[in-house]
Parts: C-alpha cells; sequence; structure tokens
C-alpha cells in the first residue's frame, strides 16, 4: 500500500540521514550551506497545517545551521501564488515551499492555466502524513458515515462542505459524493483554518481536514468527529472508525512535503533532505508529531518525486472520472 511504501522509505532515511548530515556542501561562491537565512514560503494563511509544520521545523534547523529560518505566509489563489514565488526563486536552496501536496498536483489538474508544474520544484522530501478528518458542525444530526451519507442523499444539495477552493479536502469531499452518490454545496475559503472556521461558526455543516489542524477543536467540542481517512483506524484515534470501513479503499489526506526550485543543485538538495529527515525523526519531534495526529515520513528525493508523479496521475484520473470542471 502507499502508505506502506512511503513508510518505508522513512526507516530508510532516518537510517542515511546521520552520515548525510555530516556533508555540507558549497554555495557555487565556496560557502558552506547556508551562509545566510532561509525562507520558507507557506502558501496559506496561519494556523493551516504546513503553517504549523513550518513552525516546528523552522527552529530545529535555526539550532543546527546557526541560520535564521524565516516562515514567510504568501496565501492567495488557493495556494498558486506562494507555490509560484518559489518557483520563480533562484536555485539556492535558500528559498522553499512547505505545503500540502496538492497545490503542487491537484491545481495544476483543476486550473490548466496554473503558472508552474511540478517539473518547476525540486523535490526535498514528503515531511508527513497526517489522515483527514471527517468533521461536521455539532447541529448536524449525524454522529456516523451512514447516518451523513443518508442525510445528505435526502437534503440533496443542503448541506455545505466547507474547504480550499483547491487541494486534498476540495478533492476529499468530491471522492465522497461520488462514491457515495450525494450532492452537497461546496463553500471555497481560504485554506483549512478558514474551512475549520466556516464549520465551527455554522456557515458550513462538513468538511474533510488534515488532522494536524483539525483535531484541537474536535478535543474542545468545537467539531463533532465522524471518521478518518486512513487505510484504518489510526492509532492516536482508537474509536473512531476509518471512512473505508464503509468505502473500502477510501484513503485520503495531508501529505505535506517541502520543494526548492528546480535546478536547485543536487548537493543542497541532498543535505536539506538529510537535515529534515534528522529532525522530523528527532525522539521530541517524532512523539509531538503523532501525538497529534501526524506521521513523519522523510523520503528521499527521489522518492518524493516520484510520489507526485503518481498523486498527479491519480488526480487527474479522479477529475475525469466526476467530470469535475473547475468554476
Amino acid at each position: 500500500m502507499k502508505m506502506i511504501r512511503l513508510l518505508s522509505c522513512a526507516l530508510l532515511a532516518a537510517a542515511c540521514c546521520a552520515a548525510q548530515a555530516q556533508q555540507a556542501p558549497s554555495t557555487g561562491a565556496g560557502q558552506a550551506f547556508p551562509s545566510r537565512p532561509l525562507r520558507i514560503v507557506v502558501p496559506f494563511p496561519p494556523g493551516g497545517t504546513s503553517d504549523i509544520l513550518s513552525r516546528l521545523i523552522g527552529p530545529k534547523l535555526t539550532e543546527k545551521w546557526g541560520q535564521s529560518v524565516v516562515v514567510e505566509s504568501r496565501p492567495g489563489a488557493a495556494g498558486a501564488i506562494g507555490a509560484e514565488v518559489v518557483a520563480k526563486s533562484a536555485p539556492d536552496g535558500y528559498t522553499l515551499v512547505l505545503s500540502d501536496l496538492g497545490v503542487l498536483v491537484i491545481l495544476p489538474v483543476l486550473y490548466p492555466k496554473t503558472p508552474y508544474s511540478v517539473n518547476d520544484f525540486a523535490s526535498i522530501t514528503t515531511i508527513s502524513y497526517s489522515p483527514h478528518l471527517l468533521c461536521v458542525h455539532p447541529n448536524v444530526p449525524v454522529t456516523t458515515v451512514p447516518q451523513l451519507i443518508a442525510l445528505a442523499k435526502q437534503r440533496p444539495g443542503a448541506l455545505n462542505y466547507a474547504s480550499s477552493p483547491a487541494g486534498a479536502p476540495y478533492l476529499a469531499g468530491l471522492q465522497f459524493a461520488h462514491r457515495t452518490g450525494i450532492k452537497w454545496e461546496y463553500i471555497t475559503g481560504r485554506g483549512g483554518a478558514q474551512s475549520i472556521m466556516d464549520v465551527m461558526t455554522g456557515q458550513a455543516d462538513v468538511l474533510f481536514n488534515g488532522m494536524l489542524a483539525t483535531l484541537p477543536p474536535v478535543k474542545s467540542g468545537k467539531l463533532r468527529l465522524i471518521a478518518v481517512t486512513s487505510e484504518k483506524r489510526h492509532p492516536s484515534l482508537p474509536d473512531t472508525p476509518a471512512v473505508a470501513e464503509f468505502l473500502p479503499g477510501f484513503l485520503t489526506g495531508s501529505w505535506q512535503g517541502i520543494l526548492a526550485p528546480a535546478r536547485t543543485p543536487p548537493e543542497i538538495v541532498s543535505m536539506l533532505n538529510a537535515e529534515l529527515a534528522r529532525v522530523l525523526f528527532s525522539p521530541d519531534m517524532k512523539a509531538r508529531l503523532q501525538a497529534q495526529g501526524a506521521d513523519p515520513i522523510g523520503t528521499p528525493s527521489a522518492e518524493s518525486t516520484k510520489f507526485l508523479r503518481d498523486e498527479l496521475d491519480r488526480f487527474t484520473k479522479l477529475v475525469k472520472e466526476t467530470g469535475y470542471k473547475a468554476q
């Protein structure tokens, strides 16, 4: 399975990172990398999964390098603005993007005029996988997946589904509706944090969103948790069923990756990959991520690149099957 393959690669990355981290590549000017502050661009508003991960990882890199790692939020156009900033930046390793991989593989499928493609990036690593949580506003009278499906069928188009205009949560809702034959209205915001707020405040009824950002309002009672979208029940939520228990093979989630502009020197990509693996598999970071429902992955660059292209093919097929046309 996809998750098994990714997690197997993660073990390989963790085993190799210590040796790789000792190698300090040089820039074209002969300076050791990094010799100045780095910038991680997050193409969404603060508060979402990508932003949370960036602010966890940045300080760890700063501790090792003695160079500041600045997290810069550049939201807009469903993530395309921030991603384009990085795609057009100098390929020197100092400007990176950390994002749900949907920005890189879903937007170009839904919007052919998106000003970049996967070929404009050098994939450093797939950072983590966080299953989506299927949640509803507490006033929605359902507690299970079958009840949600039945309600949506009783009231075609009456339920409002919150998500960003494009991305993995949007496609999760599209896939769920396609598999179950239901219809709901899509209420699109500026990112995962906005979608959570829309459901919490009752402006929307239901959402799929990354576990890392969505679990806190579930625990506080502001959202009602229905199911998770991992292959099976998640260890941190053993009493919560997987959607796949009702819809076999249903697998969605927030695969977060970090990328540099294309043509970034391979030695810098390798060094960044090793450092990120070291950070992700440090005992405190690993425990912190897993406690919040995110599994560290840390794949080698080549494996992350293959994953991107496989996801591009998968979403291209889904959009074709559903007949979805972006507005």
